[in-house]
């Protein structure tokens, strides 16, 4: 089981800066949490699966914390009064902290959705992906993305998958801009034989809000 904890925040006015901005204003704020910001203490990127995510869904704020930034999130939560982005000043109103324990497991086929761009492409896949004619290969090239980044999240909680996954996806490409670059998302639904926690993200850019996957209406 996974522990986890979602920190809502709502603000006197809608945010409308990205992700990205609120992870840098909470990192900032707390350097003592390397965590936060995704960076080992000694300063160098942790590249695993992120245990503090960030994203603003509808103008509304949320921190999504993992095992140890579950903990890093309940210790910092009452300490947030206001957060400063881009040189907007938000006044915070209510802080709601949801927390559970959850197992990513394989399970009965599941319907899924993105509720924010997911990032499936590193720069040989978006390649492979730009050379395919054939819309039927280029959905079985993100089908096995898909698998591929959910066992990548499993891999990082040392959760061993002993069942084959399969990934059915209807998906629709859109630009988004990612590290002030312009880069190829999708948003849509997805269906897996695979149990993924509400809120988790898949593919890059996860801390930063990409990729956040929600059970489909009818499927909850």
């Amino acid at each position: 089981m996974l522990r986890v904890s979602c920190l809502v925040i709502k603000t006197s006015k809608p945010v409308s800066e990205s992700a990205s901005k609120l992870r840098g204003f909470v990192g900032r704020r707390f350097t003592e949490y390397p965590i936060l910001h995704h960076h080992a203490a000694d300063g160098e990127y942790l590249y695993t699966y992120p245990r503090v995510q960030y994203r603003v869904i509808a103008g509304v704020p949320q921190i999504l914390g993992i095992e140890e930034g579950a903990r890093v999130l309940r210790e910092i939560s009452d300490e947030l009064t206001e957060l400063v982005l881009g040189g907007r000043r938000y006044r915070i109103t209510q802080k709601i902290l949801y927390e559970q324990e959850v197992k990513p497991k394989p399970a009965r086929v599941k319907q899924y959705k993105f509720i924010t761009p997911w990032l499936a492409l590193n720069p040989e896949n978006y390649r492979k992906y730009k050379e395919i004619r054939d819309w039927k290969e280029k959905k079985n090239l993100l089908n096995r993305i898909l698998v591929g980044n959910i066992l990548a999240m499993c891999k990082s909680f040392g959760i061993v998958v002993r069942k084959r996954l399969h990934a059915h996806s209807l998906l629709e490409p859109e630009k988004v801009r990612y590290k002030g670059v312009e880069v190829l998302g999708f948003t849509g639904e997805f269906r897996v034989n695979f149990a993924i926690p509400e809120l988790f993200g898949l593919g890059k850019g996860v801390s930063q809000g990409f990729g956040v996957v929600m059970n489909a209406p009818g499927d909850r």
